[in-house]
């Protein structure tokens, strides 16, 4: 719907004058209206709020819901969209040199603790974003924060000794985690071959399930050449818990996670769901962050030797020391019962170890 002023007569000029002052003071008297942060005026993801997301305002204007254009995802195109516009005319934002822009903003559909939300839109990144190299990687935003690490047991199951002491965790610095767990086919796309078990004629569409059978060093090895890494533990937990104190993350119906295992099959797949194998990702419910499957399908490989936990607050931690010769594994597999799928729930192994089906990864990324 582009707008040619100068065909307008002067009454239309007046008045749509008027109508753009108003929608802008009815913006600035709305904070929520701006909450989402600046860069979620920047509809078309190129970096700076300008005329083009004006004119996608207009063009959408009304009833859209899930448009670009509606910035505060009321299901409206309105005065609001169009006043997110216009306070933030100018606004630079970054975009990765790494990656494409999805999406600046989470929608409340999917991260809809609104503290959350506004750490996300603190950091001034977007939230969602894709590698442009291969493989093509989809990764979410996680803001620093503080929380509490350790022990969370379930209603029927305690934690295991190295659950404990819980102690306080502050990570400082924001960054990226895989919204899925590594696929057979961005694997094999970098690396040509597929070491899964659950791949072949018998397993339709294995592309999309985890890959399997990777050693840390496998991981490791993937991770180098791409400039990715494997979070750290403290991240990785932090990212499931995504708010919840819980045994387990989010799901719905259970805003705030749950410590209820009968209910963790909702979230991730387990011995009693499973068929005693791999899933496609991203088939149960996302995470108050918006991650999937980070309880069960695949263990998940982190940077972390495993160690004991001190009781002492952590700033950034990254682990145990050499001599325990085991690698930090989290989130547990299609074979797990339920309860160890808890938030809390560790256990390691030797990094050269490449044999199991129960072996995956998720990839971070720093911004």
């Amino acid at each position: 719907m582009p707008i040619i002023v100068t065909h307008f007569n002067s009454t239309i000029r007046v008045r749509l004058a008027a109508f753009l002052s108003a929608s802008l003071a009815a913006a600035l008297a709305a904070p929520s209206a701006l909450a989402q942060g600046a860069c979620g005026a920047d509809l078309n993801r190129n970096g700076t709020v300008e005329s083009s997301d004006l004119a996608q305002v207009l063009a959408a204007w009304g009833f859209c819901p899930g448009c670009d254009a509606d910035t505060n995802f009321d299901g409206v195109v309105d005065a609001t969209d169009l006043g997110a516009v216009l306070a933030n005319w100018g606004t630079s934002c970054t975009v990765p040199a790494w990656a494409t822009v999805l999406e600046y903003t989470p929608p409340p559909t999917v991260v809809s603790n609104a503290a959350l939300r506004a750490a996300i839109a603190a950091t001034g990144r977007p939230w969602r974003v894709r590698m442009t190299a291969t493989p093509q990687i989809e990764m979410l935003l996680v803001p620093p924060g503080t929380f509490q690490m350790g022990c969370s047991p379930s209603l029927q199951f305690g934690c295991a000794a190295d659950e404990s002491p819980v102690h306080t965790v502050t990570l400082t610095n924001a960054f990226y985690l895989g919204r899925y767990e590594v696929t057979q086919a961005q694997w094999t796309a970098v690396n040509g071959l597929n070491p899964s078990h659950f791949s072949g004629p018998n397993y339709p569409n294995s592309g999309n399930r985890p890959v399997e059978k990777v050693s840390w060093n496998n991981a490791t090895s993937f991770c180098t050449g791409l400039g990715l890494r494997l979070p750290t533990e403290a991240e990785w937990e932090y990212a499931y818990r995504a708010g919840t104190t819980t045994a387990f993350h989010s799901m719905p119906g259970y805003p705030d996670g749950t410590d209820d295992e009968e209910l963790a099959g909702n979230i991730g797949w387990n011995e009693l769901n499973s068929g005693t194998q791999t899933h496609n990702v991203g088939q149960l419910p996302p995470n108050g962050f918006g991650f999937h499957d980070m309880a069960g399908n695949v263990n998940e490989w982190c940077s972390d030797w495993l160690g004991p936990y001190s009781a002492e607050p952590q700033t950034n931690p990254t682990g145990g020391s050499p001599k325990s010769g085991y690698r930090v594994l989290r989130g547990n597999a299609f074979n797990s019962p339920r309860y160890y799928l808890r938030s809390s729930k560790r256990w390691g192994f030797l990094p050269n170890y490449q044999f199991s089906w129960i072996f995956g990864l998720r990839v971070a990324r720093n911004p």
